[in-house]
């Protein structure tokens, strides 16, 4: 994002001073395309990255592979997953692996170590090396792969966004967000399958359709579709990220009114349902994207939570688990408290 793109949205101090500032843009949206308010500029074209999978498995349930495969609520949640790599995580998707007749070797994702820690050392310990199973990202494969092999598409390059598979990806992509397919910036996700790059204001969009898509106007097979993915996500929260994740512990306050999913680089998807504000409430989609990219992860959840605040949804946050990520003293390895980190946005209204 270029600098002119911004707002400042998280100050972090060292005594009186703001020493780092966390820049960035906002977009929310209703299901019917409206923008509502937003800070930056709602129309900053950037990568979702795997904020983009809630959207990405429709195409699957559209062409009845839950059915086919007789998957659950959990292994969808997972298709929509960032998950941690825990041997809970693992274990449903060698179930899937199972269902399909699928194995670790028909993955083009990748490895790398488990993003749960206590998992981490445990396979450290007992000198189990990585596998594609255990990619934050197998959940999303494991759906691509699941229609190739449902469609007698070839498994071989499944990756590749000129496969059928993609291509279907891409232009379901397109008309939850309203980007024609040509106007969508493609790159390679680092998990090697194409990753859209739009205005932040259309991905909010397709998050709005998400949480909302009868009154979005889609018709029955992909509002069934959202209804599902949606219905697993905050069902199993858990499946979707996983202990102390943002995601998991935001849908598990929101209790069934809010879906998020999480992109690398410090992007964010969030998905408020009708009525969740008040009982005349839209349906609403929230986009933002941390510029710096947000390596340590303190600044895209509170950015989240403080968005939730301006729009009204209030929830106990002590109460439930989203303190770690909220406003907050900063100390040092001494735990002297030595500042805090805060919010320094305000959203602006636009209608």
């Amino acid at each position: 994002m270029l600098y002119s793109d911004c707002c400042s949205l998280i100050e972090v101090t060292r005594g009186r001073i703001v020493e780092s500032i966390h820049f960035g843009a906002i977009a929310v949206v209703d299901s019917n395309g409206r923008l509502l308010c937003g800070c930056g500029n709602v129309d900053a074209v950037t990568y979702l990255r795997s904020a983009s999978k809630p959207i990405q498995v429709l195409p699957f349930l559209e062409d009845g592979g839950m059915e086919t495969y007789r998957f659950t609520e959990q292994e969808l949640a997972i298709m929509c997953a960032s998950h941690s790599g825990t041997d809970e995580h693992v274990a449903v998707i060698h179930a899937m692996q199972h269902k399909v007749g699928l194995s670790d070797a028909d993955y083009l994702c990748g490895t790398h170590p488990p993003m749960h820690w206590p998992t981490r050392r445990a396979m450290l310990q007992r000198g189990e090396e990585p596998t594609p199973s255990r990619h934050t990202c197998s959940g999303k494969h494991t759906g691509m792969l699941a229609l190739a092999r449902l469609r007698g598409w070839q498994l071989e390059d499944y990756i590749r966004p000129e496969h059928p598979v993609q291509q279907r990806i891409i232009k379901t992509f397109s008309e939850m967000s309203d980007v024609p397919v040509e106007d969508i910036q493609i790159g390679i996700d680092g998990c090697s399958v194409p990753v859209f790059g739009v205005p932040l204001r259309n991905a909010a969009l397709a998050f709005a359709r998400l949480v909302d898509p009868i009154h979005a106007g889609l018709d029955e097979r992909r509002a069934a579709a959202c209804r599902r993915v949606v219905q697993a996500m905050v069902t199993y929260p858990g499946m979707v990220a996983g202990p102390e994740r943002f995601d998991t512990d935001l849908m598990l306050a929101g209790k069934g009114k809010i879906v998020a999913k999480v992109g690398a680089e410090g992007y964010q998807l969030i998905g408020i349902e009708r009525g969740a504000l008040d009982k005349d409430s839209p349906a609403l989609g929230i986009a933002y994207k941390i510029s710096d990219g947000d390596e340590a992860g303190r600044a895209g959840p509170l950015v989240g939570l403080e968005v939730l605040r301006q729009l009204g949804f209030v929830f106990p946050v002590e109460t439930v688990g989203l303190a770690r990520y909220d406003s907050r003293q900063m100390k040092n390895y001494k735990k002297l408290i030595v500042g805090e980190i805060r919010p320094s946005f305000h959203l602006q209204w636009r209608m």
